[in-house]
């Protein structure tokens, strides 16, 4: 049977992912939309055989979200393969985005056992740590910049690598107004910013998600991340080395970018 363009196109993203690769930029009709944006990711997850460790949230900032035109986040997948501990080195190329410093969830399994929606009054009841972490963004396209969420959306949702930094069992902590920070010493260059610009509080972005996840029927049954969303927007790689996040009552984590 001869494939349409929806498959071909999806074999060949997916095929990237896999295999590291670069292609051209995908058809601008599988991106332009977040709603078939998501319905392409969703096609291309399918397609992937690998285990999934969580997922993350993305447009998660309500500036860019206002100039960009867009209802709401999305959320996507996040495999084994690219969830690394801190401190681990990172290749990356000429379609990646750039450092993201963000807080991240560990969830109890029990949350898929859940028959109604998660509020603020249930949520806490299904965390079972905290920690910081750093997304590595990038395409697996040869494009630049970001025209809307669908662009992240269409390509597994930018993501390229998750380094995670010590976890803390929950004990009540607010995370909705805490000081972060992203810097290399050796280029000279620091980053500040604050956890209440991912929907106001990283809690909100989590509560988000879990109620997407639960809305799309997933069940990993296991506990599993959800990555919030960035805390200082999407700073650009000035070199390689070491790059330091930090966010305040959470701890650090790191990276070393290879060129």
């Amino acid at each position: 049977m001869k494939k349409n363009l929806v498959d071909i196109t999806s074999d060949k993203l997916v095929k990237a992912f896999l295999k590291n690769k670069i292609i051209s930029s995908i058809p601008n009709k599988f991106s332009k939309k977040l709603e078939i944006a998501n319905k392409f990711r969703r096609l291309c997850e399918s397609k992937i055989n690998e285990p999934v460790i969580g997922f993350k949230v993305g447009g998660t900032a309500l500036p860019m979200m206002k100039k960009l035109k867009e209802k709401e986040p999305f959320y996507a997948s996040i495999y084994k393969r690219n969830f690394l501990k801190s401190g681990k080195k990172v290749l990356i190329n000429k379609a990646t985005l750039g450092i993201e410093l963000e807080v991240c969830y560990l969830i109890k399994k029990n949350f898929f056992n859940l028959k109604g929606i998660i509020t603020k009054k249930n949520i806490s009841r299904f965390i079972s740590h905290i920690a910081p972490c750093i997304e590595i963004v990038g395409y697996r396209q040869r494009k630049k910049g970001i025209k809307s969420f669908g662009d992240l959306s269409s390509d597994f949702g930018a993501n390229v690598k998750f380094l995670i930094g010590k976890k803390k069992k929950i004990k009540n902590i607010n995370v909705k107004n805490l000081k972060t920070n992203l810097s290399n010493v050796k280029m000279d260059h620091s980053i500040n910013g604050n956890t209440n610009t991912v929907l106001n509080s990283p809690l909100d972005s989590l509560k988000f998600a879990l109620n997407k996840i639960k809305k799309d029927k997933i069940n990993l049954n296991k506990n599993f991340y959800v990555f919030t969303g960035s805390t200082i927007g999407v700073v650009p790689i000035l070199g390689k080395g070491l790059y330091t996040g930090k966010i305040e009552k959470l701890g650090s984590v790191k990276v070393f970018i290879k060129k």
